[in-house]
């Protein structure tokens, strides 16, 4: 914070050579949101940027409502079709309204998100490429603070930059723009909010200090087109798309031995619904269990592997152990305990003192999160909310944790028994708007 006090970013919105960039938005079945989302995206605070709404396939009314609400018209569009993806459906869209000069909308034949990028990668001809969920709402700075990264780099290069994403359940939006900051009453959304203050402002916070990043969330975030373009865009057999672009992006410059990192920006600069239910919870979780398996299976040759520096070393070995075997090593866990209660040989001193230091050690973690927020971008500022995440700290690693562990080993047996199962089901209900 102290060193973005000495950024004047009016300098960066202002000048006619700012680095140009894309805004790809993939959307299937988005009719709700889309059209205030969409004005979310065009009301950016940035000179030179472009915002690519790629339709993929929707069965409901999202194009109309675009048509509709922009002016749209088919126009004819010289793509480069330099990553192979899936037909166009009815074309490229642009406004008649100069209002919307910025704004390309693509209709194509549904091949899921990974190949909607692509397909926006083809389109961009901008220097970098922001991608991101077309449900997410942009800050109107986002671009401005996203792009400081790569125009600060001198003796390495920066090849992707991811920012915070925080969940807008109960906010108050209105022609794109959050207007209010809400807590909900929902209580897995408020576990949810809990476990992306620690991810994104502590966590990755420490992984881009030791350049580790092993993900930038596919909310949103900035890459090098020609980089990215490189490495062949987004892999479209992996339901982990944004983890695996860049540990490929990553692998790709420690195989040239070209010096680089990938950045992150600690402002909340995205927000984003998030799932209310436990059913919708569980299938976004098995999901994200099934991609990281499959990103580390593929890159399997960077593991532990001194080659790939601090990639091979120090990030891959993490993800290997804290979050891929992790859920498996506690299952084992359990189920052994439970052996030892059945067998009478518990030492229930030493056991219920462990079950305390380890319950105390979660809290305490998520107060000095807490803390870290209040002390930083509060954002939580009416009155009741910094103690109603403090109970959120208390309650989250009883009702949350339990269904993401559930979830974790559902996304283990599906990887391996059930290969039927792709994306998984995300339903939105929409955020507020008044």
């Amino acid at each position: 914070m102290k060193k973005n006090s000495f950024v004047n970013y009016s300098n960066i919105l202002s000048s006619s050579i700012s680095p140009s960039i894309s805004i790809i938005a993939p959307a299937y079945n988005e009719s709700l949101n889309i059209v205030e989302n969409v004005r979310s995206l065009l009301s950016n605070h940035y000179v030179n940027y472009d915002v690519i709404i790629v339709n993929d396939g929707s069965k409901d009314d999202s194009l109309e409502k675009l048509i509709v609400a922009y002016d749209l018209v088919k126009v004819d569009y010289l793509i480069n079709y330099q990553i192979e993806t899936k037909p166009l459906r009815q074309g490229v869209f642009k406004s008649t309204n100069p209002a919307f000069e910025k704004l390309i909308v693509v209709d194509k034949e549904n091949g899921g998100k990974a190949d909607a990028l692509n397909l926006g990668l083809n389109i961009s001809t901008n220097k970098y490429v922001a991608c991101i969920d077309v449900d997410c709402l942009l800050l109107e700075d986002s671009l401005q603070k996203m792009v400081k990264p790569f125009l600060e780099a001198t003796d390495e290069k920066v090849i992707a930059a991811g920012g915070v994403i925080r969940i807008a359940n109960s906010c108050t939006i209105k022609d794109g723009k959050l207007l209010d900051i809400n807590f909900p009453k929902n209580r897995i959304v408020r576990g949810q909010i809990l476990e992306y203050l620690r991810a994104f402002l502590l966590g990755r916070m420490a992984w881009s200090k030791l350049n580790g990043l092993l993900v930038i969330s596919g909310a949103f975030g900035l890459f090098d087109k020609k980089i990215a373009l490189e490495v062949g865009g987004y892999d479209t057999k992996t339901v982990g798309e944004d983890m695996e672009i860049i540990v490929r992006m990553r692998r790709h410059m420690e195989e040239k031995k070209v010096k680089y990192r990938v950045a992150y920006i600690p402002d909340p600069l995205c927000w984003t619904e998030a799932p209310d239910t436990y059913k919708i919870f569980i299938s976004q979780r098995n999901r994200w269990t099934r991609g990281t398996i499959e990103t580390l299976k593929k890159h399997k040759k960077i593991g532990f592997n001194p080659k790939y520096h601090a990639l091979g070393t120090i990030s891959y070995p993490y993800w290997f152990l804290f979050e891929r075997a992790a859920p498996i090593v506690e299952i084992l866990g359990l189920f052994y305990f439970s052996l030892l209660i059945v067998t009478n040989n518990v030492l229930w001193d030493y056991a219920l003192l462990f079950l305390f230091v380890a319950y105390l050690f979660t809290v305490m973690f998520s107060i000095i999160t807490i803390i870290t927020e209040e002390l930083t971008y509060h954002q939580y500022r009416k009155k009741g909310m910094g103690l109603q995440l403090i109970k959120t700290a208390f309650t989250e690693p009883i009702l949350n944790h339990p269904f993401i562990l559930y979830a974790a080993l559902k996304g283990n047996f599906d990887y391996y028994f059930n290969k039927k199962i792709k994306w998984g089901e995300m339903t939105r209900k929409g955020m507020t708007t008044n």
